[in-house]
């Protein structure tokens, strides 16, 4: 099994996002995660979705997407020829004895502190999913107590792009 993440053009209007993500619901394939927000083309959404699976239920997927009126262009993402990132807010439980361990972390993992706080550290970390996965295993012993992450981005390198396809 491999993790496959599919880009796609789709309109900016209702009804889209349910339509993309029945379609998986309906071939029995989970999203392992979903983002959506508008283009600098007025009137489309780029949207970004990660399974995982064979490549028979990748190709599966991209034919069935297709076939959906509202999706304007698709192309999966070659990690090779693509940049993708994650974002994460972690809220880590801080006293005086580790508050500087946890500033150390994320000053090692070039991330921000976002809200800092007598008994918690709110932090900001963007990055390739490792590193994101790194970053919560590393804060676990302090005691993780609010997290929430985003689904993946994805953009091809140099002057490709999702709409020349």
């Amino acid at each position: 099994m491999r993790r496959f993440v599919i880009s796609m053009l789709v309109a900016n209007q209702f009804g889209v996002l349910t339509r993309v993500s029945g379609m998986f619901a309906r071939r029995g394939f989970n999203i392992d995660s979903l983002t959506v927000g508008v283009t600098e083309k007025p009137g489309y959404s780029r949207m970004t979705v990660t399974m995982t699976g064979e490549d028979s239920d990748r190709d599966q997927m991209l034919k069935q997407l297709q076939k959906l009126h509202d999706v304007k262009e698709i192309k999966e993402m070659d990690p090779s020829s693509s940049v993708s990132r994650e974002l994460i807010l972690i809220k880590v439980a801080a006293n005086s004895q580790n508050r500087q361990d946890i500033i150390d972390a994320v000053n090692v993992f070039r991330n921000k502190i976002i809200d800092f706080s007598p008994e918690a550290v709110c932090m900001e970390i963007t990055g390739e999913s490792s590193k994101l996965d790194a970053f919560i295993e590393l804060m676990k012993p302090y005691g993780i107590i609010e997290m929430c992450r985003t689904g993946m981005v994805s953009l091809d390198r140099g002057t490709e792009c999702l709409a020349n396809q």
